[in-house]
């Protein structure tokens, strides 16, 4: 049986809560979704935007967990032995209990925000710092109102190392959240030009992203992008709270952190690197120079919260992305294989960019082709079609071969596109589904990318189906 995450005791009295009926003296974990109820869980019934927690409490009991956690207003519907913490507010409990988890933390803890990067620096530090200590991350990309308590709720008491992504799309939305998780080390990978719906401009969006300084404990200290054009900002606002110890990273020969050398290959890169003053040289398993250089930010990080540099540095190789964000599958098709890089997770500008980049760094054949599968990137606003169209100057520039698009926005580099680089186009992804599908080959690279709601997860998962393979772990030395 798994160890104790909270004794009865002190999790009802954080969330001053009351009991009903049997319950047992401790529970191994906690969740929101009834589908991934395991025995000993306490599942919280969140209200959320689609459904309402307290309608899957039955489940969760039936599939094993050891209470549910309910408001006060619902209690009349569920059995009066039915084992339960009843509060006020579900969600307000949850995060109750989250500043408890946070109260009786030893570990480093460390928060990670920025435009794109948030996820992979987060399993790059997950890596990093596992390998030396107790670690604990936040799941996925559980970076919201929601997410970041539920993570920290869940950190086991004797953690050495605690890593949170906290995200946003609107200003106000980081300050609370870090404020809860209360960071010894706060990392800004970059500031770029996404959720413009919501935003006045990019200074608007890295005020937004410099919250995360608010929560930063006395001592504590901020891992900034020297080379990123915000970098100055960010600097003063974090000196103006109190931040004495900021640390740069970058190419600029000023930083911390410093890129002294990069070897780009299809699958990993070789990086030389000054990191607080010790040179250091590594193997890094996700490709991509903007990986390279957060890389740079996740080594900083960990050397300011203990851990040993050049363990840190040999755990680089091993370190994989995240789901969405850059995994790559062989694909069995007919008379060979195929690559398959999904980065369906998200998409918006910035990373679009460095994924055409990574696309343009893959060995194909002279009769194999860099196919890039591209879905709308959302929340631009006015620029929306403009940025889409912009995409023709990266795909360009990395002799990508084919291209295919999926939504209204991408209509717009569709038709920017030269007739001999359109391979189709749909208006949703289901419809492209088996253009992509019809078109693949082997020895051909095929990158899929688009915003979460423009759903690329259906072609990734057609293409998978179709021709099934595995996922891809570089194993070579460099």
């Amino acid at each position: 049986m798994s160890e104790p995450l909270w004794t009865l005791d002190v999790m009802a009295a954080a969330m001053r809560a009351e009991r009903r009926g049997a319950l047992p003296a401790a529970i191994t974990g906690i969740s929101i979704d009834s589908r991934t109820i395991v025995p000993g869980d306490v599942y919280f019934a969140i209200k959320g935007d689609v459904h309402d927690g307290h309608a899957f409490v039955d489940a969760a009991l039936k599939a094993g967990a050891a209470l549910a956690v309910i408001e006060a207003a619902q209690r009349d519907k569920f059995a009066a032995d039915a084992p339960l913490l009843i509060v006020d507010d579900v969600l307000a409990a949850l995060c109750d209990l989250a500043r408890a988890s946070r109260a009786r933390l030893a570990a480093q803890v460390i928060a990670v925000t920025g435009s794109v990067g948030k996820t992979s620096t987060k399993e790059a530090l997950r890596s990093v710092l596992g390998a030396q200590g107790k670690t604990h991350a936040s799941v996925a990309s559980f970076n919201n109102h929601w997410g970041v308590p539920l993570t920290l709720a869940r950190c086991p008491e004797d953690a050495r190392f605690a890593i949170f992504e906290i995200g946003m799309n609107h200003a106000g939305e980081i300050s609370p959240l870090v404020k809860m998780v209360r960071p010894h080390i706060a990392i800004i990978t970059t500031v770029e030009p996404v959720h413009l719906e919501f935003f006045s401009g990019i200074e608007a969006i890295a005020d937004a992203k410099a919250e995360i300084f608010e929560g930063v404990e006395p001592k504590g200290a901020v891992v900034l992008n020297r080379d990123n054009a915000q970098f100055a900002r960010l600097q003063r606002r974090a000196k103006k709270l109190g931040i004495a110890k900021i640390v740069s990273f970058g190419a600029d020969e000023k930083a911390d952190a410093r890129l002294l050398d990069v070897a780009l290959h299809p699958a990993c890169s070789a990086v030389h690197a000054r990191i607080l003053g010790h040179e250091l040289t590594y193997k890094l398993a996700m490709p991509g120079r903007h990986m390279a250089m957060n890389s740079l930010a996740v080594l900083a990080a960990a050397s300011l919260a203990g851990a040993d540099l050049a363990l840190a540095g040999l755990a680089l190789s091993q370190a994989q992305p995240a789901a969405g964000r850059g995994v790559r599958h062989v694909l069995m098709v007919p008379n060979g294989e195929a690559t398959l890089i999904d980065e369906s997770y998200n998409a918006n500008p910035a990373s679009m960019a460095a994924a055409l980049t990574v696309l343009g760094q893959a060995g194909v054949g002279t009769q194999s082709r860099r196919i890039a599968v591209l879905g709308d990137m959302l929340e631009l606003g006015s620029s929306g079609a403009d940025l889409h169209r912009g995409l023709t100057e990266a795909i360009n520039a990395n002799a990508i071969d084919m291209v295919f698009c999926c939504g209204p926005l991408m209509r717009n580099l569709w038709d920017a596109l030269s007739s001999g680089k359109r391979g189709g186009y749909a208006e949703g992804s289901v419809a492209l589904e088996s253009q992509v599908v019809a078109a693949i080959r082997a020895g051909d690279v095929i990158m899929v990318k688009g915003s979460l709601g423009s759903r690329m997860k259906v072609i990734v998962t057609a293409l998978e189906k179709r021709f099934p393979g595995n996922a891809v772990h570089d194993e070579a030395a460099v």
